[in-house]
């Protein structure tokens, strides 16, 4: 974590910040394995620790609702003993610099994944007795620079990071007992991971499909999200269908497939070097040298510009459709509203982040097929052809796969933190 050397530190002292400073650390490094669109990870949190940001962060969280169930025990905080000087603050941000923004579907996209990050970052601290006692999201997020966005930058100082939209402000009280084992949820993090090899065509039992879907707990308490499972033949044929015909969109959008391409890396030696992207392997599984820098050339946005003119792209479309066919789950996230502000975004990506987490205890397996969700048209026929109300946000394939596929790089935790 990096501080800024004009802030003043406030009561509780440094001593006493000692121990929230260590679980925001080990916290921080579990939730580094939240899961984001092209493992960008454009999330960031800031520890309000000088006089002037706490005190901003202490009047926005005053704001904040108190009819929702923000602390884990489905409380809003209200009849929690109150903690003044021992509470402790930090403010979940979008980072602007490590943002998709190739098409507008990227906003929800990237709102979604830093509400997954917000969802393990607080259960890893609930775990080492930091509940989460309330919450105040910023509304509204536009481009970042205005409304409330901007005012809360000016509240939090001239420490605040300046390419850091922020989303929520959330207050942290210190509780008796560990609300679960830090341990397990670190191992099920880490273990979880998009595995996009074949999986085995057994049915998923209705029982465990239930169990997936029982409300959440902590930030994704809140989440109004449905979730809906295809599993009819007729419901996943008309998927498998859809991704064959759109599949390869992304491919043959020039300014979209140019940003993918720039989180492909080389190997897996870059991709631990930079911590963030994939190698081919995230893609293809295993690769021989040869073959990965032949797929290198053949995936180069000058060369798709190419070859999409002479169909490529639909090919790739129906190699991805073939992969998703048999697949024996297909698994749907939708937010209420079909133009959901920010506290929604948020907390369906905490609610996602619950959901995937549940899955990998369960033993299965998610790949996510974004590309029927980033172009609004191929969206809307998607929710129509399926029924899916709302604003459909997460689609995924779900299943136990027959193959393991490696862990994406990850930034090292504390990168994400500073302190303000």
């Amino acid at each position: 974590m990096t501080s800024s050397p004009t802030s003043t530190p406030r009561t509780p002292s440094a001593e006493r910040r000692v121990p929230f400073e260590h679980a925001l650390r080990e916290a921080a490094d579990i939730a580094a394995h939240s899961p984001s669109s092209h493992n960008c990870q454009p999330w960031g949190v800031a520890w309000a620790t000088g006089r002037g940001a706490r005190r901003a962060a202490e009047r926005l969280v005053e704001e904040a609702p108190t009819d929702g169930p923000e602390a884990p025990d489905g409380s809003s905080g209200e009849s929690r003993t109150a903690g003044g000087d021992t509470d402790e603050y930090v403010i979940l941000a979008l980072d602007r610099e490590r943002e998709l923004t190739s098409l507008p579907a990227h906003a929800v996209e990237m709102l979604v994944s830093c509400g997954a990050y917000l969802q393990i970052l607080s259960r890893s601290l609930a775990h080492q007795s930091w509940s989460t006692d309330r919450i105040h999201f910023v509304e509204p997020l536009a481009g970042g620079r205005t409304g409330g966005a901007r005012e809360v930058c000016r509240l939090l100082g001239d420490t605040w990071p300046v390419s850091w939209s922020p989303l929520c402000a959330v207050r942290l009280r210190r509780t008796d007992e560990p609300d679960g084992s830090l341990a397990d949820l670190r191992r099920t993090a880490l273990a979880r991971r998009t595995n996009r090899a074949p999986y085995r065509p057994e049915t998923v039992e209705p029982a465990l499909l239930e169990g997936l879907s029982a409300p959440s707990t902590g930030v994704a308490a809140g989440a109004d999200v449905t979730v809906r499972h295809l599993m009819a033949d007729r419901e996943r044929a008309a998927f498998a269908d859809l991704v064959a015909r759109h599949g390869g969109r992304d491919f043959s959008h020039r300014q979209a497939w140019r940003e993918t391409y720039s989180f492909v890396r080389r190997d897996e030696a870059e991709a631990r070097a930079r911590g963030d992207g994939f190698p081919l392997s995230q893609l293809f599984g295993p690769l021989s040298a040869p073959r990965r820098h032949a797929l290198r050339l053949a995936l180069a946005p000058t060369t798709m510009s190419v070859l999409s003119h002479a169909g490529y792209h639909r090919v790739l479309a129906r190699q991805l459709a073939r992969v998703v066919r048999p697949t024996p789950a297909v698994v749907a996230l939708g937010l209420a509203d079909a133009s959901p502000g920010v506290e929604a975004t948020v907390r369906g990506g905490a609610r996602l982040a619950e959901y995937w987490l549940r899955a990998t205890r369960a033993g299965l397996a998610l790949h996510p097929v974004s590309v029927v969700l980033q172009h609004d048209d191929v969206r809307k026929e998607l929710q129509d052809r399926l029924g899916l109300p709302g604003r459909t946000f997460f689609v995924s394939r779900l299943g136990r796969p027959l193959t393991d596929f490696p862990p994406p790089p990850r930034r090292i935790g504390v990168r994400a933190v500073c302190t303000i």
